[in-house]
């Protein structure tokens, strides 16, 4: 029992412990790894945080977190994994289950080589050092994507569903490289996509009376003047000197900011009783992301910010000082503002620097905000809504859906490589070639640290090609064997690269870009690297501690 304060704890060391953790790994990653790749199965999971109980999935992050085990020291190993699969999914947003499949055969290979007598910390510095260039190597293999490499990686990443794979790359087509597209639920059994041309701002009418389409319950104006401030507008008369030549002119208004009680009844009331064409929104957002956004929808639309933090004067301002959008379409939840005219100078001045902003961010959440920034200043704004005939169905195609939208967005930052692991899978036979030089080995084992972590290396990062083929029911070796009859790979040079593969749906042998086979270099650069990360951790785990649990011995 605990006293004064105090947690007892129970201890593991070597042998013990590390047979706990790899019994860990083993087991999140035999419910993992099933669901890799097109013939990959999906997984039954019960929990109380899903749909009725329970949910069906082949998303392999959803089945990552889902896993808990009893054993204390099993159950730090599946947290370590856990880690591996949600930062790959953090910022490439697919490549989960890669992760979790290259962390397993990364331990199971480190465990197979590496002995008592060796220095272990060399070794893994001889992986991480060979995992660099490995990962500068595949950046030279990349290539850029094109319209139908785009359908491809949809399609492959939403578990080879052509009819989501061609929305989801439609969607991408339309709003662009520097677009958002982004996945909600639909309120029906249909998937479809809506893609806006313009600013999506996350607020909607501040007051009903504003509607002009009474049948979807939204303002529809065109041909409109914005104003743009945060500071709350107290009274009518602070705007009067823009409001009463919009008035006489017949004009329409948007106001994105704060308006009190009073000013918005004033508004609508206008509205209802003169036919005034005018609508206000609250400002967006919160804290300094307000200011940040606001900055951009004001640039966006021509308009000039009117800030407190800024000390300007809303009483000053003037026709001149108003943006326009050829369109405004104002929902209760959100506003779309649609805009023509070609991008200035000064937006893109302001995306270049936002791109740069965005490479020394860390957090997922700050890169995902300056991402939808960027798009709505350059680019397009899209959202899959994902149907289904029933919850758990819908669920299901949802983390389908996110996937591959994930998936694409990886692509497009970098580019795509040979899929199905085959890009890894070559390199690692490559690896394990030289190491098999009879000048290097001793009755069959690397003689010295360097070929040593070169072997595991090799050796584990073939492992995902070989459990798509596993999935497939297919013999790894036998179809490899016919790949690589009339390709020596320890003959080949840097720049070669290797396309030719094995296509487990059709079960034909060819070209894998030509068969649409191709995988997000991103999403495999980092289920590489933080698979690399959690896997030297262990290897060189020597004692664990843990907390006494009831019936132990430290009870």
């Amino acid at each position: 029992m605990s006293t004064q304060g105090y947690i007892p704890k129970d201890l593991a060391f070597d042998n013990e412990a590390r047979e706990k953790l790899i019994s860990g790994i083993a087991a999140i990653s035999k419910a993992v790894k099933s669901t890799l790749g097109p013939r990959g199965q999906t997984v039954l999971i019960e929990s109380e945080n899903h749909t009725h109980g329970l949910t069906v999935t082949k998303d392999g992050v959803t089945v990552a977190k889902s896993i808990f085990l009893s054993d204390p020291i099993e159950n730090l190993a599946v947290s370590m994994m856990k880690q591996a699969a949600d930062k790959t999914a953090n910022v490439a947003g697919d490549g989960t289950t890669t992760a979790i499949v290259l962390t397993e055969a990364l331990v199971q290979a480190g465990l197979k080589w590496i002995k008592p007598e060796h220095n272990t910390t060399e070794i893994i510095k001889v992986i991480k050092s060979e995992t660099e260039n490995l990962i500068k190597y595949l950046d030279g293999l990349a290539k850029e994507v094109d319209e139908d490499k785009l359908l491809h990686v949809a399609t492959i990443s939403a578990n080879n569903d052509n009819e989501l794979g061609k929305i989801i790359a439609d969607a991408y087509n339309k709003v662009g490289k520097d677009g958002v597209v982004t996945v909600e639920k639909s309120k029906t059994e249909k998937t479809y996509a809506e893609v806006t041309n313009g600013i999506k701002v996350n607020r909607g009418y501040s007051s009903p009376l504003f509607i002009t389409d009474q049948r979807k319950d939204e303002c529809v104006l065109e041909d409109v003047k914005i104003l743009v401030c945060d500071q709350e507008i107290n009274n009518i008369l602070q705007i009067e000197k823009v409001l009463k030549p919009i008035i006489n002119g017949g004009d329409k208004l948007l106001i994105i900011g704060e308006c009190s009680g009073n000013v918005i009844n004033t508004l609508a009331a206008n509205v209802m009783r003169n036919g005034l064409k005018l609508c206000n929104i609250p400002v967006p957002s919160f804290g300094y992301r307000t200011h940040e956004l606001m900055q951009d929808i004001a640039l966006a639309v021509g308009a000039k910010y009117f800030s407190e933090k800024t000390g300007d004067d809303l009483s000053l301002i003037t026709e001149a000082d108003l943006g326009h959008a050829n369109k405004i379409r104002v929902n209760k939840d959100s506003t779309v503002i649609l805009r023509e005219e070609e991008i200035s100078s000064e937006i893109i001045k302001r995306v270049e620097e936002l791109r740069e902003q965005q490479d020394l961010l860390t957090e997922p959440g700050e890169k995902e905000f300056v991402n939808e920034r960027i798009a709505s200043l350059a680019g397009g704004i899209g959202c899959i809504y994902v149907g289904g005939n029933s919850d758990i169905e819908q669920k299901e195609k949802f983390d389908r859906v996110d996937d591959s939208v994930c998936a694409v967005r990886s692509a497009l930052q970098e580019g795509i490589i040979p899929g199905g692991g085959l890009a890894l899978y070559d390199i690692g036979k490559k690896l394990t070639c030289d190491c098999n030089d009879k000048s290097r080995k001793e009755d069959g084992k690397p003689i010295n640290l360097f070929d040593i972590g070169r072997e595991i290396l090799g050796e584990a990062i073939q492992s995902p090609l070989k459990q798509i083929l596993i999935n497939a029911g297919k013999d790894p070796d036998e179809i490899m064997d016919v790949i690589y009859k009339d390709l020596k790979v320890e003959e080949m040079r840097d720049e070669d690269q290797n396309t030719k593969g094995y296509n487990v749906v059709t079960e034909q042998f060819g070209d894998m870009y030509e068969a649409g086979i191709i995988d997000p270099l991103k999403v495999t650069k980092q289920a590489l690297s933080n698979a690399i990360s959690v896997a030297t951790t262990i290897l060189t785990t020597n004692a664990i501690v843990t907390h006494a649990r009831a019936g132990t011995d430290g009870e």
